[in-house]
């Protein structure tokens, strides 16, 4: 019996949400004009994510080395930070609520494949992180999790379950610690 046959693997229709060629000149534009900009032009960076379609907040602040996959399926809040080598994979959408802080890379991923079925389908679920919430350096958040109001995420862990209780959590999985 086989696992996985990805000679039977196809993307559905419309899964990355605009063009191949769109989806290509993104790319090109993220790895130069928004890479290469000096580290205070936040401005532009705004700019050239809103220009493809993304939903971006007064004030936020991306590091250059932010990367995202798909702008128009991201929608970030007023006065959120997205730190150095995060990544922002939105294969699905991705909604970021105001004065979140995203620490340096750490990973939102709202995709990944039905290993139970032969043919390994691509699936994307909606990661939401609601205001107020920080997640620390490194933490990863796998597809479907919501993140409730003001809850912080410890250094190093992974969210693979929604966070409901507002409160600390860390480690893989992440669990309760305390109050914030």
């Amino acid at each position: 019996m086989k696992n996985q046959n990805l000679e039977k693997y196809t993307t559905p229709p419309g899964f990355r949400g605009r063009s191949a060629i769109v989806v290509q000149l993104w790319w090109i534009v993220q790895a130069s004009l928004f890479a290469w900009s000096p580290q205070f032009l936040y401005g532009w960076r705004r700019f050239l994510l809103r220009l493809f379609g993304a939903e971006i907040g007064k004030n936020v602040i991306l590091r250059p080395d932010v990367k995202v996959t798909y702008p128009w399926k991201v929608k970030i809040g007023d006065f959120s930070w997205i730190g150095d080598n995060v990544k922002l994979y939105s294969l699905g959408e991705i909604e970021i609520g105001q004065n979140v802080v995203i620490s340096q890379e750490s990973y939102l991923c709202t995709g990944s494949h039905d290993y139970l079925k032969v043919d390994f389908p691509i699936y994307a679920k909606k990661i939401t992180i609601k205001d107020e919430c920080w997640l620390a350096t490194d933490v990863y958040v796998a597809p479907g999790i919501t993140i409730e109001k003001g809850i912080i995420v410890g250094a190093r862990s992974s969210v693979f379950k929604d966070l409901k209780r507002q409160g600390i959590y860390t480690g893989s999985p992440a669990k309760f610690v305390k109050e914030r």
